[in-house]
């Protein structure tokens, strides 16, 4: 997550003020710039904006960077969906890669679902399955990367291509919601299946009812 900050610069023995904004950049710098800007004693107004243009105070800000040190970051995560048309089954796979107190971790899981209606239905059902499980690893306002083999998906969400059906707007709505209700800034990538193979192994394991759910620290696997 990256923060830009408006100053309303307070001109000496004088009423006027002049308002400088900085470009984005991380909390912590974001906040080191403005603790040494009140230093100036010219400081009339600080105004802090995320990515999404949401205004935060620095106090608020003091205490999400306090939170955000025990959370996960470095998120990269992977959704593929499964569709079987005789019965309308899907099988849904995520992946997620992060990182945590300089431990790497790695999560696998998958669920089966019924009364879809397409593939494209299961792969919009999978993405939506992924950030419930990031928001169980209680992930908020933060930058992260995901990616599917979906174009459809990855370019209706990205705007790219317009969405004319109605079950997958809903999926859509539900999705771009969820992300602003977290705090997302979601940088999402399109890859080929061969790149999303660990995805699409457990979707097409949920279709065979074999279910998989680990949690795996990929350092100690390594040792």
């Amino acid at each position: 997550m990256k923060m830009r900050l408006e100053w309303h610069y307070q001109v000496p023995k004088g009423k006027k003020t002049y308002l400088l904004s900085t470009d984005f950049m991380s909390i912590q710098d974001i906040l080191f710039f403005a603790r040494d800007i009140e230093k100036t004693g010219r400081v009339k107004q600080l105004q802090f904006y995320d990515q999404m243009d949401s205004e935060w105070t620095k106090k608020e800000l003091e205490k999400l960077l306090e939170k955000k040190s025990q959370e996960p970051e470095q998120i990269v995560a992977y959704f593929d969906g499964g569709f079987d048309k005789s019965t309308h089954i899907a099988g849904l796979g995520v992946v997620i890669y992060y990182e945590k107190d300089g431990q790497k971790y790695r999560i696998r899981k998958n669920e089966r679902i019924e009364e879809m209606e397409s593939n494209n239905e299961a792969e919009y059902a999978a993405l939506w399955n992924l950030l419930l499980q990031l928001e169980e690893l209680e992930i908020h306002h933060t930058e992260l990367t995901i990616k599917g083999d979906s174009m459809v998906v990855i370019n209706q969400l990205t705007n790219e291509w317009p969405c004319y059906e109605e079950n997958l707007e809903r999926w859509l709505d539900r999705i771009e919601k969820k992300t602003k209700q977290l705090g997302y800034i979601v940088n999402y990538k399109a890859i080929s299946r061969k790149e999303n193979r660990e995805a699409d192994q457990l979707a097409s394991q949920a279709l065979n009812e074999i279910f998989i759910s680990s949690h795996l620290n990929l350092n100690d696997s390594e040792t």
